[in-house]
């Protein structure tokens, strides 16, 4: 983005962080333990801090590759090759293999040192899993209290934090090294001078417009569950600085969630448990493999099927059997019918007759008895005589009352960024390293393909926010 006015002041700082989610606060704290000065810069106002961090839930980890006195996890077998295994199974092999290494290498040692960090905050991470459905090594949190917590632990080790603070430009020296940012803070331009500079703003998932380009007709009207704020302007700024542009830009993690969830920030509204029953859109009709996967390898993709559909809405159907098994986060309320037909007509479901076909034909197809069901794996209760088939979790849709969940789908980030390598620099169109440039999180691209193994976006962001500032701080240095 052009900007032709003069600063009308200019902060001299050795490392500047754009951004002030996970990996821009990751970044300011690896700068910072390095005696680098740190300037973090948040679009937001104080009160919306955080990006796309202060509606999160959860962090991947290898729990075998964890040792931290006091966390006991439900989990505690799930290996970084476990994690690497995941990643290329769920992006079809696409992702980009130095990075994914990079990342599930690191992800054990860099939860250990967000910890270590977070405990003198007296944040405290919880391990168990809140609902049947998750087979992999995972934390929770409160996403605004992990913000808080972060941003604390940020400025008490030196950075400085500036809110309401839009970066509008990268500024290069007549080599192409990068020497500061130029930003409006609140409605000010001021000239931050570095030595390097962090880009760790987000994608453009929050911008309609880019929503339509880059995802096709219609997404401008897609719900986006995280920050209002991430609308890519500093991502734009990096490309016009050179940077090159790779990943998936027209895929993005994309959740089903509830279809009464807020147009932005709505933060955590799924409604999880959907595998185990069918998924029917408004003409009666099954549209995806519901037991595919465990529910984490699947939601993030699942979202942009549904949001496909007429109306951009589907329904999930559970009988009472499994019901006890679905967690819904959602605002609306579950709808509970005795018959399948009275249900589909209390959804608002447009051809009832067809719905209530397509149940009786999976019931008839489904191989799977009660005695048989696990909802904590794979459990091989398939429907293998219907299209598209149930491969797991497959039991007859037959015992009322029966329960409807309406649901569509909704943007988490976008899967196209800028270019980087393994150490966090940024790469320009030639694959040359830009000096003084790096990047972290989900500005950046390369990572996921096509589909989103959940609870990584965070650990890429943390890992890969630690590794751009341990590096812009070196670079600086040097």
């Amino acid at each position: 983005m052009t900007v032709t006015a003069d600063p009308l002041e200019t902060r001299d700082y050795e490392v500047v962080v754009v951004g002030c989610g996970m990996a821009g606060l990751a970044a300011g704290l690896a700068a910072s333990e390095r005696d680098a000065s740190v300037a973090v810069l948040e679009k937001a106002p104080e009160t919306r801090r955080g990006g796309h961090l202060r509606f999160t839930e959860s962090f991947r980890i290898p729990t075998a590759d964890v040792d931290l006195e006091g966390y006991e996890f439900d989990v505690d077998d799930y290996s970084a090759a476990d994690f690497y295994s995941d990643i290329m199974k769920v992006t079809e092999m696409e992702a980009d293999d130095e990075l994914t290494k990079r990342l599930t290498s690191e992800a054990g040692p860099v939860f250990e040192w967000l910890t270590e960090h977070l405990a003198a905050t007296g944040f405290a991470w919880e391990t168990q899993p809140p609902h049947p459905g998750y087979t992999v090594g995972r934390t929770w949190h409160d996403g605004e209290q992990l913000t808080d917590a972060l941003v604390s632990t940020v400025e008490a080790a030196g950075a400085d934090v500036y809110y309401d603070a839009e970066a509008r430009s990268i500024l290069q020296d007549g080599r192409g090294a990068v020497v500061g940012v130029d930003a409006f803070v609140d409605g000010e331009l001021i000239r931050f001078a570095g030595e390097s500079v962090v880009l760790a703003s987000g994608g453009f998932e929050s911008n309609e417009a880019k929503r339509a380009v880059y995802f096709g007709q219609g997404y401008e009207s897609m719900k986006v569950r995280g920050s209002r704020y991430n609308t890519g302007e500093a991502v734009d700024a990096a490309l016009d600085a050179g940077a090159k542009p790779k990943g998936q830009w027209s895929g993005a993690h994309m959740a089903l969630i509830d279809a009464m969830s807020p147009d932005v920030e709505g933060g955590i509204t799924r409604i999880d448990g959907y595998q185990y029953g069918v998924i029917v859109n408004h003409h009666g009709e099954r549209f995806v493999d519901e037991g595919e996967d465990a529910r984490g390898q699947t939601y993030a993709k699942f979202g942009r099927r549904i949001f496909e559909q007429p109306y951009h809405e589907a329904f999930i159907v559970v009988d009472s059997k499994v019901v006890d098994d679905v967690a819904h986060m959602g605002p609306s309320r579950p709808i509970s019918a005795d018959t399948i037909e009275s249900l589909a007509n209390r959804l608002d479901i447009e051809d009832v007759e067809r719905t209530v076909q397509t149940v009786q034909e999976y019931n008839d197809a489904c191989t799977g008895t009660s005695a048989t069901y696990d909802p904590n794996s794979l459990d091989g209760n398939d429907a293998p005589g219907i299209e598209p088939r149930k491969s797991n979790w497959a039991l007859p849709i037959d015992e009322p009352p029966f329960t409807g969940y309406p649901v569509t789908g909704g943007v988490t980030f976008a899967f196209g960024g800028v270019a980087i390598t393994p150490d966090g620099e940024v790469l320009n169109t030639r694959d040359d390293r830009i000096p003084g440039l790096f990047a972290a999180g989900n500005s950046t691209g390369g990572l996921f393909y096509n589909n989103y193994p959940g609870g990584t976006g965070l650990t890429n962001a943390a890992v890969y926010g630690k590794i751009a500032g341990e590096n812009a701080a070196n670079y600086a240095k040097r």
